[in-house]
This record gives C-alpha cells, structure tokens and sequence, in this order.
C-alpha cells in the first residue's frame, strides 16, 4: 500500500459513519437499508454463463472494494454460490458485517487492499469493483492481483469515474484539468467527504491497456449515461460531482468487462 493509499483508507476511516448515513438516509423505519445488485443485466450474465460461468447459484463472487457492503450483500440476495467481499478501511467492514447480518444472507468480509488481495489464486468466477481503482495509485498491481483470484475464464466487471468526464466542472462546463495529467489529484466532495481524497485521471487508452498487461482480454467498454438518458434526467436523479448540463454532454461512468485468460 502506498502513501497515498494510505491517506485513503484513513479518510475512508474517518468518512464511514457519515457516508453510510448518506447512504440509509432514505429508509424508513422498519426497512432494510439499500443494497442493490452488481452482476451484470441478466440476459448479458446468461450469454456469459452458457460460455464462460457457471450457473449463479454455484458462482463465486468477489467484490473489489465492497465499502460498506451493499454490492456484496446484492450479489448474496440474488442467490450467488459464494459471495465476498474486500475493503482497506476496517469502518466500512463493520457496516458491511452489520448490513449482512440485517439481511441473514450467507456473504464473508476480508480485510485488504486491492493490491494486495488476502485471497487463493483462482478462486473466483466474476469480480466486480465500482468506483474504486480511481484511487488506487498502483492500478497495475491491483488489476493483476484481479487477474490472479479469478479463474481462467473468469470475468472481471470495472467501473470508476469516466476519465473525461473528470477534467470538467459541472457548473460552468469549463475544462479544470489535462486529460492528459494521471495525476496524483486531490478531489474535495463537500456533500459527504469533508477532506481530500487522492485521485488518479487515466486515460482510456491506459486502462485498457493495463488491464491487456495483466492478462486480460477486454470484451466490452461502456460509457453510460448516454446522450438521450442523461438530457431526461431530473435535478434529483443527478449525483454530487456532476450536473444534468455535464451528463448530457459526457459520460459519467466508464466500465469494462475483462476476462482472464
């Protein structure tokens, strides 16, 4: 773990109590807080399953990153074989843990970093990490160690912030930053983050090709919003970070799906 990962896993530390409460802030009373589900669409996952997966009852599942577990805790619900999920910051866990047990589903919780994973070689069939190599300075690593605790065949699923779209400020629409510059950058989220968070703006053509290095064939990128879903947004479908006016004209996700050969 670097200097600046560190410095991370210290805000994330620091940040839990406040993100999660962000995060619940709509449940009512005798509700369970929100999960959601990180596999791919089911007809996508289908394709795949008749190719490369096993069927979803006898998949193991890894979730890079897992915060506060929400993701993992989804893929546990939707009836995955096995269902883990790894996060730095030992805050986020003891949501994640809390979170598991409000649903009674059967998931494990590790602690570690992305580069660096305290996992078995081959151990996976899908991997998914959401908004979370963005900050990882040794991305590299992070995507070979990816490759290494999925099986041959297995599919690594990514998404972080679309580069482009980061080079843009939301109101006026004016480039802040070089597409160009990878960084170290500090990003400031006054609605939740009340600190500076270190991250890092690659390039597509970067990513991609570090994912190629460690081992993977890319089989699909993915830019979304696009164009028509983003100008029907309302005020409050747009998250902190970015504007109805941005959305409509850039990205704000940038995915993609990498199998390990």
């Amino acid at each position: 773990m670097t200097e600046y990962d560190a410095e991370n896993r210290a805000l994330w530390d620091a940040w839990s109590d406040e993100f999660q409460a962000m995060w619940n802030a709509d449940t009512a009373d005798g509700e369970l807080p929100p999960i959601y589900s990180p596999l791919p669409d089911a007809d996508s996952l289908a394709d795949w399953q008749a190719e490369r997966l096993p069927e979803l009852d006898e998949m193991a599942f890894v979730e890079l990153g897992c915060g506060g577990g929400q993701g993992t805790v989804g893929a546990a619900r939707e009836g995955v074989g096995t269902a883990v999920g790894v996060d730095f910051s030992t805050e986020q866990l003891r949501h994640a843990v809390r979170l598991r047990n409000l649903y009674g589903v059967d998931a494990r919780f590790v602690g570690g970093d992305v580069t660096d994973l305290p996992l078995d070689d081959s151990e996976f069939d899908l991997a998914h990490s959401g908004y979370v190599y963005f900050m990882v300075e040794d991305v590299e690593s992070a995507f070979a160690e990816a490759h290494r605790v999925l099986r041959e065949g297995g599919l690594l699923d990514v998404e972080i912030p679309h580069p482009y779209h980061e080079q843009f400020d939301p109101e006026t629409l004016e480039f802040e930053h070089s597409y160009h510059a990878d960084g170290p950058r500090r990003e400031k989220h006054d609605e939740v983050l009340h600190e500076d968070i270190v991250v890092f703006d690659r390039r597509v053509s970067d990513l991609h090709n570090a994912l190629v290095d460690a081992g993977f064939e890319v089989k699909r990128i993915t830019e979304t919003p696009n164009h028509d879903v983003a100008s029907d947004y309302d005020e409050e479908d747009v998250a902190p970070g970015t504007s109805r006016e941005l959305l409509a004209n850039v990205p704000r996700t940038l995915g993609f799906w990498a199998v390990a050969t």
